[in-house]
């Protein structure tokens, strides 16, 4: 009797002590069986020679990923990709906080206001893509309507067939539609900040930059981090604005690796080599990742 009450003691115990991942363990065996296999099943076949017309699933080791190095399309796609991120980015920042900034003041219909800026955000980007690839149309769009009535002549420019103009169109497109997603996480940080100490440093005579770098950017600086770590990633595979807008055109100018690797596995049908450029991906994303977060450990 004594043997089994300490034996139902135990288990209760053991029950107690590790309830909360009996309770999570079913979302966790989904979660992994959802993310796990996709990436498992893309390492496998990234070490094969599979196409869309043969299934050559035979042992090709790392074939795949020596082509990666000798691919000057790839290369080209990746560095189209960072100069889109290294534009975009500080732009949508520095624009989300201003008007973070601005909407901290009490002003009148200010939710009006707010919800009518994070309207670009919450539409499809291939929508947007293709909204602005009309407004961009050299003949009926409005942009060279609206630029021909400012400078007194009509004006045609092709956005989206030349080089020197398709990449400020994509810009154009991304930073309307994402900096509002930086404002209103901007907003929120500013919104925590302690106004006691900017209010001191006010009287104290400080200015409101040495008050903004010196007071609020160290209290922010995680959100501020992790806001620029979420679109950096965001952007680095970017896909939909760019493909309703150009499709990577004119020629390859705008192919950026999310792109690229579309291209090579369903319009050229290499699957196993498009999953050799999966695992690229991965590893840079890993990289920025972990960069960032060492950045925030060393800010704490």
């Amino acid at each position: 009797m004594t043997a089994a009450l300490g034996a139902g003691q135990r288990a209760n115990l053991f029950a107690d002590r590790h309830f909360k991942w009996l309770v999570i363990a079913p979302s966790i065996v989904v979660l992994l069986a959802i993310g796990l296999y996709p990436l498992i099943y893309t390492a496998i076949v990234s070490f094969q020679q599979i196409t869309m017309a043969e299934e050559n699933t035979a042992w090709a080791g790392f074939d795949n990923y020596g082509a990666l190095f000798t691919d000057g399309r790839l290369w080209l796609s990746i560095a189209h990709t960072f100069i889109i991120l290294a534009i975009a980015l500080p732009i949508e920042f520095v624009l989300g906080l201003l008007m973070a900034q601005l909407f901290l003041e009490r002003m009148p219909l200010k939710q009006v206001f707010v919800a009518l800026l994070i309207i670009p955000t919450v539409i499809s980007p291939i929508v947007a893509g293709s909204t602005w690839r009309l407004m961009f149309d050299q003949q009926y769009g409005p942009i060279n309507q609206i630029i021909g009535w400012l400078s007194g002549d009509p004006v045609i420019i092709l956005w989206l067939a030349r080089p020197e103009w398709v990449y400020p169109a994509i810009l154009i497109c991304e930073v309307w539609q994402w900096t509002p997603f930086m404002f209103l996480i901007l907003l929120a940080a500013l919104s925590n900040v302690d106004r006691s100490l900017i209010e001191a440093a006010e009287i104290d005579g400080a200015s409101f930059w040495k008050t903004f770098f010196k007071i609020v950017l160290p209290v922010i600086k995680p959100v501020v981090v992790i806001a620029l770590l979420i679109r950096a990633l965001d952007l680095f595979r970017i896909f939909d604005i760019i493909w309703a807008m150009t499709k990577g055109g004119p020629g390859t100018a705008t192919e950026t690796i999310s792109i690229y690797t579309y291209t090579r596995a369903f319009r050229e049908f290499e699957t196993s080599y498009a999953g050799a450029i999966a695992f690229l991906v991965i590893v840079l994303l890993s990289v920025i990742v972990i960069l960032a977060l060492k950045r925030v450990e060393i800010a704490k």
